[in-house]
């Protein structure tokens, strides 16, 4: 009977012993998995430690310069068109092409034959002129040729350049000062200069603006410029001045003065809603609860910042960003805004 115990014990007792102790390890592991810290838990806990708050900055004052920069490049001054202003028969060409000439050199004689009521002949001869100083470049007619008022029988290509660029229309309110003139780098050229002559040009609906006649055959450089960027941009042209060596295909930074405000109201574009004349910015509620709109006028604005003409006063506090506007990398993720960059 005493040497039947241990097998008794190695049978049944041991494997009992060990199932207990899994089961308590098992019941202890689901405490600590699904229950643990539910003692610790208070009414307290469920209570936010923290609160989420939109940014805010206070109306400032400072400068604005608000100076519009372009990619550009130097092209020749298109071609100036000599028409007839005869109908009738070309007598005599006076020049060649490739010739110098200046705006008053001759070109060609026309003379017209018209009848008389006594059956005479009256005869009228012009003499037509360059118009323009440059090179001839093109002189597509002959002696005895028939033209009528208004053709085309020379092109004199001016020893002229411009500076041209491409506007997008957002940043035209930038520039509604008008500037008449421009600061122009070419890359790897001379110092930079002034060009003078500034014009801002947007086709108009209908124009032949698409190429569709040859260069300098009436239509303007400005209009085909733009006509070419498919209506969305305006063109921006500026002569450079007749003591400055360029060449034709230069690249070019073009930078215009759009205005320049010291001491002023200024806050973040990321703060407005709007982009020239008139805009909202958004006042914090104190409870924390929805923004409050504010009409605010505008004023100058660097891409940056914007100046406050009305509506705000110094130390006011706006968001900082448009409350809903989407981000922005151009503001570092904040709001987007209407402004042009």
């Amino acid at each position: 009977m005493i040497s039947a115990a241990p097998g008794v014990a190695r049978k049944w007792i041991f494997p009992i012993i060990r199932m207990l102790i899994f089961a308590a390890i098992a019941v202890a592991l689901v405490k600590l998995a699904f229950f643990g810290g539910l003692g610790a838990v208070t009414s307290d806990s469920a209570v936010p430690t923290g609160a989420v708050a939109d940014p805010t900055i206070q109306v400032e004052t400072g400068s604005i310069a608000n100076d519009v920069v372009l990619d550009a490049s130097v092209q020749a001054d298109p071609a100036v068109p000599v028409r007839a202003t005869l109908a009738g028969e070309i007598r005599k060409v006076s020049v060649t092409a490739g010739q110098a000439v200046e705006a008053t050199t001759p070109v060609l004689t026309i003379r017209s034959e018209t009848p008389n009521p006594d059956g005479t002949i009256a005869y009228r001869t012009v003499t037509v002129t360059a118009g323009a100083a440059g090179v001839l470049s093109s002189l597509p007619v002959l002696v005895g040729q028939s033209v009528a008022i208004g053709d085309t029988v020379a092109q004199v290509a001016p020893a002229s350049f411009s500076v041209v660029a491409t506007l997008p229309a957002a940043q035209q309110y930038r520039l509604l000062n008008k500037p008449t003139e421009g600061k122009t780098a070419i890359t790897g050229g001379p110092a930079p200069f002034t060009c003078t002559g500034l014009t801002i040009t947007t086709p108009l609906a209908g124009s032949d603006s698409g190429g569709g006649s040859p260069a300098g055959s009436g239509g303007s450089a400005a209009g085909s410029a733009g006509g070419q960027a498919g209506g969305s941009t305006a063109t921006v042209r500026c002569a450079v001045p007749a003591g400055v060596t360029v060449f034709s295909g230069l690249a070019a930074k073009l930078t215009i003065d759009g205005g320049k405000a010291d001491n002023v109201l200024v806050v973040p574009t990321t703060a407005v809603e709007g982009a020239a004349g008139s805009g909202t910015v958004y006042l914090p509620s104190p409870g924390g609860g929805k923004p409050a709109k504010q009409a605010v006028t505008l004023g100058l604005t660097d891409g940056v910042n914007v100046q406050i003409t009305g509506g705000l006063k110094k130390g006011d506090t706006i968001l900082q960003f448009v409350p809903g506007a989407p981000a922005d990398p151009r503001n570092g993720g904040g709001a987007s805004t209407g402004f042009g960059g």
